[in-house]
Parts: structure tokens; sequence; C-alpha cells
């Protein structure tokens, strides 16, 4: 039985093979081709990929991602596809689940999203509660450099502290747009935000979330 981030990946893959490598992205500057770059180089390069979280490697980071970004882009969708080596972190089922669940889902609505012509998807309950799970987990680190208070609320009435603070503006969405607000992709989120009119200017302007 496949787990949510094996069929996530399976799903990124799909859709950036679908657009071809000229599309653009959510991820500013970067084509489907620099995603797809991007996404093989966090599981296959972990020499580089520190870079994400370590600003004095991000330039080493971008470089390499640069070099993988000239293979041919077939080549890249069907690394993505066949996943990382055997020796890599991410090879083990349950590092891959907890790591790439929400990335790969992410990463193909910054696909999905960016198109003129894009639809939402259809989630499932049961997928929904794996994304807010995720995001309970990780919403203290998402929202670190939030300018303002920040509460998360599902439509159920569920919350999570994305940025302990006052003012405080509370994000009210289904599992998967809250997901997407808090990756920093405020604008491209479905969601509601309550508070003063100052507060939710400043969070939506501040382009600070996300890792």
């Amino acid at each position: 039985m496949s787990t949510h981030a094996q069929r996530e990946r399976l799903l990124l893959a799909d859709l950036l093979e679908s657009v071809g490598p000229e599309a653009p992205t959510l991820c500013e500057g970067w084509t489907t081709n620099d995603l797809a770059a991007h996404v093989v180089v966090r599981e296959r390069r972990a020499d580089a990929s520190a870079g994400q979280l370590i600003p004095q490697l991000a330039p080493r980071l971008e470089r390499v991602r640069k070099e993988f970004a000239v293979k041919p882009y077939e080549e890249l969708i069907q690394l993505i596809r066949t996943g990382p080596p055997r020796l890599s972190p991410f090879a083990l089922k349950q590092i891959d689940e907890a790591a790439n669940t929400v990335e790969f889902f992410v990463h193909s609505e910054d696909v999905r999203r960016a198109q003129p012509d894009w639809t939402p998807r259809e989630i499932d309950p049961v997928f929904a509660d794996t994304l807010w799970s995720r995001l309970e987990r990780s919403a203290r680190l998402l929202g670190r450099k939030a300018p303002v208070g920040v509460v998360l609320r599902r439509p159920d009435g569920q919350t999570a502290v994305l940025h302990r603070g006052t003012p405080v503006v509370t994000v009210t969405g289904e599992p998967a747009e809250l997901v997407m607000f808090a990756f920093g992709r405020t604008e491209a989120s479905r969601v509601e935000a309550e508070g003063d009119k100052d507060s939710i200017a400043k969070l939506y302007e501040a382009k600070q979330l996300g890792i």
C-alpha cells in the first residue's frame, strides 16, 4: 500500500511532466525546470541541501541546483519518480512520509496554482487530516518570522498557533489552504483572515512565512 508521500511524489512528477519545463510556478523566479532540479537536489545531494536551513550554505545549494537544472527535464522527472538512492535517509519509508508528504504537496500546488486556468484539487478527509497534523507540528517553525500573532483555524474550529504575539490575525480555511498559507503562498491560498486591517496587511506583505 502506497504512503501519502509516495502518492504525492507521483502526482508531482505527473504534473511537472504535463506542463513542461518552462511553465511558471509560485516559487518566485523559478520555472518548473528549476523546481524539478530543486526537488532532486534536496533528495540526492545532502551535502548541498543543508543550505535550505543554514544561510551560509545557501550559495552552494543554489550552485548545485543550477548544475542539475541543465540536465534533461525528462531525466529530472524520472529521478523524482524513482525516489532517492537506497542509502539516502529519505529512502526510509518513515522519514519519506514525515519529510516529503507536505513538501511534495506544496510543490505540486506551486505548479498547479501558477497556471492561469487552475482549479482546486479535491482533498479527501484522511489526507486533509494528515496535512493538518503535519501543520500542527511545524506551525511554530513556519511562522517564526510573522510580524503579528497568527492563529490558523479549520472550519470545524480546530486551531493551531502559527506565531504568538499581539495583535492577532486568525486565518480560517481548509487544511490544504492553511498549509499553503503557512508555507508562504499567502496570495495563492483560499483563506479568510480576521483581525484589524493593518495587521492583516502586514501579514500579507511580510512574505516571511515558510521555510
